[in-house]
């Protein structure tokens, strides 16, 4: 079991840890290569993922309910602790609600429930995703519009996805293997340009980092372990979304942080940190479901 474990999680924080050091001798600007694969890369796994498989809503729909209730009964559960902690509700919870379901929650999928398990893992992301430039960005501005969201390449390549699997439509054989290819740099490239944004980060607030390590993880499988037992999802299912609980802080929390100017250094910490401190709580997360 431990062998099984260290097989999973090591490919992925070894691309993490190359994209660290990448980071820190050469620091490239990476913001064009997240853009790129915000705009084209994630969009295609998530196309291939959907329109290449035969999917039914009633397959995921379940899934992605559960995937709901753990972002927002996280904000809920972090709500009163940020109010114990003295901290702003808008610094803390965000972190806490969202997580790395993109940057390592589909390679975790991928590594510990092989490929067929990559349209469930996308699904998750969906939900986190769409919450977060929704429901994430309005808690950080009101004057953001939550409807931006529909203009999100991942939000449309998920339509256009789900209505062709729904549709039971073919997407002709050469044009499917070019967007799968496209679709495949997403996985590395979201791992190694984790690594190089945890440079970027400051410990700054080293305290409240630790805290937001252990709160972000403990208030989702709070939530996803009786979801998981609740709801009609396969085995299988049951255990992704219990991986989903244990993830880390997105990433995205800190840039969304430093868009709105709402405490970036501290955000950044809570990021940085949480990402280090997932080592063990997705270790422990893998133990307990496989």
């Amino acid at each position: 079991m431990f062998m099984r474990i260290v097989a999973v999680i090591f490919p992925i924080f070894a691309i993490i840890g190359l994209g660290y050091l990448y980071g820190r001798f050469k620091k490239p600007e990476m913001k064009f290569a997240n853009q790129l694969n915000m705009d084209v890369f994630v969009p295609a796994l998530v196309l291939s993922s959907l329109a290449g498989k035969s999917i039914q809503l009633s397959t995921y729909s379940m899934l992605a309910l559960g995937a709901l209730a753990v972002v927002l009964g996280s904000g809920l559960l972090a709500y009163p602790i940020a109010r114990w902690l003295n901290q702003s509700p808008r610094t803390f919870i965000p972190p806490i609600m969202f997580n790395n379901s993109g940057n390592m929650g589909i390679p975790l999928a991928l590594l510990a429930f092989g490929e067929a398990a990559v349209p469930a893992a996308v699904v998750m992301f969906m939900v986190e995703n769409t919450m977060h430039y929704s429901l994430g960005t309005w808690a950080l501005s009101r004057k953001s519009n939550p409807l931006h969201v529909l203009k999100q390449p991942v939000v449309i390549a998920s339509i256009i996805g789900l209505t062709i699997s729904m549709m039971e439509w073919s997407i002709w054989p050469p044009l499917n293997f070019a967007i799968k290819l496209t679709g495949d740099v997403s996985i590395p490239l979201l791992l190694f340009s984790l690594g190089v944004r945890l440079t970027q980060s400051a410990f700054g607030d080293f305290k409240m980092g630790v805290i937001a390590g252990v709160v972000c993880p403990l208030t989702g499988l709070l939530i996803a372990w009786p979801m998981a037992m609740m709801l009609p999802l396969s085995p299988e299912h049951q255990a992704m979304l219990i991986v989903f609980g244990a993830l880390p802080p997105a990433v995205l929390n800190f840039v969304f942080a430093e868009k709105y100017n709402v405490e970036p250094s501290k955000v950044a910490s809570m990021v940085m940190i949480g990402n280090l401190m997932s080592l063990v709580f997705v270790s422990l997360a893998l133990y307990w479901v496989l």
